[in-house]
């Protein structure tokens, strides 16, 4: 390739990649500051977790024998940043999901607001 086309390659990557974390509106993982997305939160749930879990309340059924998200939200002991945690390294009955910490932030931070439904 002549150097015009790679910087040309270089610039169309960056401008890809600037575009991709504009458009995902979530901050980087790890993020000081960062809040968690319950409406993100739900949708990777919807996408990752509802073929195991009940994981809104229109859900009707599931498949496997676990407990619906609503109730993990309403156990006594939850807290969102444990199961964040729990959820990037799951045991073994869970399936591997790809997970960053805000995707985990923010599955937990919706989990955490069925506790009032």
């Amino acid at each position: 390739m002549r150097p015009r086309h790679v910087l040309s390659h270089v610039f169309a990557f960056a401008l890809a990649a600037i575009f991709f974390q504009i458009s995902s509106g979530h901050a980087a993982q790890n993020e000081p500051g960062y809040i968690p997305s319950v409406a993100h939160g739900q949708d990777l749930a919807k996408r990752w977790c509802a073929s195991c879990h009940v994981v809104a309340p229109d859900q009707k059924s599931a498949v496997a024998d676990v407990p619906p998200f609503a109730t993990i939200a309403r156990y006594p002991n939850f807290n969102a940043d444990q199961l964040a945690r729990f959820l990037l390294d799951p045991h073994p009955k869970m399936p591997d999901l790809p997970l960053t910490r805000t995707g985990a932030d923010d599955i937990a931070a919706y989990i955490g607001s069925l506790k009032k439904k």
